[in-house]
């Protein structure tokens, strides 16, 4: 009992009216930026971080989450109605969504993502309750040699495992670990590209760069990219499944659950490309993969829980190691950091009272995603009529004014410019800014943990390899690295061989 009495306790931290409040606002905010095409959770949050100065820890991350998962729901509704993915992590929905809806079945697969997100999100919520004090027990063994092992992995996974070509996630990591360097050394005191600049002797703040990269860069971007034909949306009848949807859903909304919840939990992983491999998955295992593309229920059902088990299974990481596994986690980590509250092992036992209602509060929004997801389609629907030109001006002022009130500085607002203009180049020429706002985050961690654990090797790279946890990280960082390569090696071997009986028959 002693043991369950921190998660009866999270339970009491949620139901705080002004907690309660917060979660109902966060997960609203997540539905309405999931059927706006393009903004996201990310840029959503990297706005907002402003405001969370004058909230409570807890009351912000609450709110926060729930634009997380929020958005989740939201990006099926376009996807469904207008083949139009509000999120990312959409996209595949798309394929089949759409189709139901000109076959006069939106409310079939509104209902049915629904039902899915649901049960994805608590099957994940579950396992975050039991999994993430294991964690972060098993994480109290963490030294210098362990981290700087985890964040070297975790920069190489976001690289490689991220969406785009791998080339360009490489160097866009390698340009967040330069930006990481800039101000004084931590160990020296000398100062690093800093031009001279007082302005920089302390490092580039992390809310700027998510601000202008996720905020400003996607406003620009989209602006561009929203010029196109409006769409009238399908009509929405029916919205509760019949028991044959239902049992035909069942399984891929299982199955869809856990990989989306050991996919988020991996660096680099998170719903995008859960709801991918759900949709992978459930085509090879049908018996008749060409129904994929023409109406497949299984095909809404898959992607949809398994992108919301993924939201909230990459709080896993976040929480118990301090090591964010995406982007969004990324821009949570900075949130908590901007409260004074260093995710990480110690986060659990220091405070209970966020870690559980944070964790606790994901049970309240998803009854509530549940409950709204449906009778607030109508209303998203018109909000998508409101035009860009009116929209991107506000969002930019209000991304604006939340840069300068951080510290009463102009010269945040010029980073917000500087970086926003980054952002929008990054995004045209196909370089996702996620790798490198994960390498910024992760580049202090990564260079303090290395030169600590120099220290006390007395200079030998060999001691890494001589402690289990970061040997095993190392090992595995290894295997991920060379098996693009081997891959690639497996693939010329084949085209070669095949090639060989080609030329015998000529």
């Amino acid at each position: 009992m002693d043991a369950l009495q921190p998660v009866l306790d999270g339970f009491g931290v949620v139901l705080d009216p002004t907690n309660l409040l917060y979660c109902l606002l966060g997960v609203v905010i997540g539905m309405l930026i999931g059927v706006l095409p393009g903004l996201g959770p990310a840029a959503t949050i990297a706005i907002l971080l402003p405001l969370t100065y004058g909230i409570e820890p807890v009351t912000a991350i609450i709110m926060l989450a729930g634009i997380f998962y929020g958005a989740q729901y939201g990006g099926t509704i376009t996807s469904v109605l207008l083949r139009l993915p509000g999120e990312a992590s959409s996209v595949v929905t798309v394929f089949d969504g759409y189709v139901l809806a000109k076959q006069g079945r939106a409310g079939t697969a509104l209902g049915i993502a629904a039902i899915g997100s649901f049960i994805g999100g608590t099957v994940a919520i579950v396992g975050l309750t039991f999994l993430a004090p294991l964690v972060a027990g098993f994480a109290l063994d963490f030294g210098p040699a362990e981290y700087a092992a985890l964040a070297l992995l975790g920069i190489l996974l976001v690289a490689t495992i991220s969406n785009g070509a791998k080339l360009k996630a490489l160097i866009a990591a390698a340009v967040g670990l330069l930006l990481a360097t800039v101000g004084r050394d931590i160990f020296t005191g000398a100062e690093r590209y800093t031009f001279g600049n007082l302005n920089l002797a302390d490092g580039i703040d992390f809310v700027p760069v998510a601000m202008g990269l996720f905020g400003l860069g996607e406003i620009l971007y989209n602006l561009e990219e929203r010029h196109r034909a409006a769409q009238a949306p399908a009509k929405v009848a029916n919205v509760w499944p019949s028991k044959a949807d239902l049992k035909q859903s069942s399984g891929a909304i299982g199955r869809g659950s856990v990989l989306g919840f050991f996919l988020g939990i991996l660096p680099g992983g998170g719903a995008t490309i859960a709801s991918m491999a759900a949709y992978a998955m459930e085509k090879k295992r049908a018996k008749d993969p060409s129904r994929f593309g023409r109406g497949a229920i299984e095909g809404v059902a898959g992607p949809e829980t398994a992108n919301n088990a993924a939201a909230t299974s990459s709080f896993i990481p976040l929480l118990t190691l301090g090591i964010p596994a995406n982007a969004t986690m990324a821009l949570m980590f900075g949130a908590l950091l901007i409260q004074g509250v260093t995710p990480g092992p110690q986060l659990v036992e220091q405070h209970p009272d966020l870690f559980w209602g944070v964790v606790n509060s994901m049970y309240i929004g998803n009854i509530l995603l549940l409950i709204m997801s449906i009778p607030l389609v109508g209303l998203f629907v018109r909000i998508l009529r409101v035009r860009a030109a009116i929209l991107a001006p506000i969002t930019a002022l209000i991304t604006m004014l939340g840069a300068y009130t951080i510290n009463n500085s102009m010269f945040d607002v010029t980073l917000v410019v500087f970086f926003g203009a980054i952002g929008y180049l990054m995004k045209k020429f196909g370089f996702e800014p996620g790798p490198l706002v994960l390498a910024f985050v992760l580049g202090s961690l990564l260079e303090s943990s290395l030169r600590r654990s120099l220290l006390v090797f007395e200079g030998d790279l060999a001691g890494f390899v001589t402690r289990p946890i970061s040997a095993t990280l190392l090992l595995i960082f290894v295997i991920v690295a060379a098996a693009p390569m081997v891959q690639s090696l497996l693939r010329r071997r084949k085209t070669a061989a095949d090639h060989v009986p080609e030329k015998e028959n000529a």
